[in-house]
């Protein structure tokens, strides 16, 4: 089962809102044992024109829980601040099924293995 994360690119408005909108937002995840990963940090373009003001991830377990959180009532509690704490772009990704795995693989393929 992959895990999902929800990113959210986000410009920041009211304080007020916003610090209720992050409460709740919080308290909502955590309900749904989602967790975040990224919460405003700096941020470095690499690469294109892409130039968020600020970006959140949250982890989930799966796709089906980060949908049953994104249309939970609790969250709603925190929906209803959002229009005046920010504005975003919200999108849903499911993540690499066997990510634990992944370095086993990286690691076989620098020793010339192939068959992980």
């Amino acid at each position: 089962m992959a895990r999902a994360y929800v990113i959210s690119d986000v410009t920041l408005r009211d304080g007020e809102a916003l610090a209720a909108y992050r409460e709740l937002a919080a308290r909502s995840i955590a309900a749904f044992g989602g967790r975040y990963l990224v919460r405003g940090g700096e941020i470095g373009v690499l690469e294109g024109d892409w130039r968020p003001s600020a970006i959140v991830i949250a982890e989930f377990v799966d796709a089906a829980t980060a949908r049953a959180w994104y249309g939970s009532p609790l969250y709603a509690q925190a929906l209803a601040f959002r229009q005046e704490a920010l504005t975003r772009n919200l999108i849903l990704v499911e993540g690499v099924a066997d990510a634990d795995a992944l370095p086993l693989r990286a690691a076989a393929l620098d020793e010339g293995r192939s068959g992980l």
